[in-house]
């Protein structure tokens, strides 16, 4: 049984999960929105549990 923790997520693969352009993340948390990234040294990491939290509480400001 693994019971390793999922590796953490740059920008390109959130921008990636999120199917958005890596420059609106980068946006987005300069805004400070978005999903909760941490930094890492000079990176930005983000825990995927944390993204699609993020995500699935989101309303759908669908019409």
């Amino acid at each position: 049984m693994d019971d390793q923790p999922e590796p953490l997520w740059g920008i390109p693969e959130v921008a990636q999960y999120l199917q958005i352009p890596v420059a609106t993340l980068y946006q987005w948390r300069h805004h400070h929105y978005g999903p909760p990234g941490r930094r890492v040294g000079r990176y930005v990491r983000y825990d995927p549990a944390e993204v699609r939290r993020w995500f699935t509480e989101q309303s759908d400001g669908a019409a």
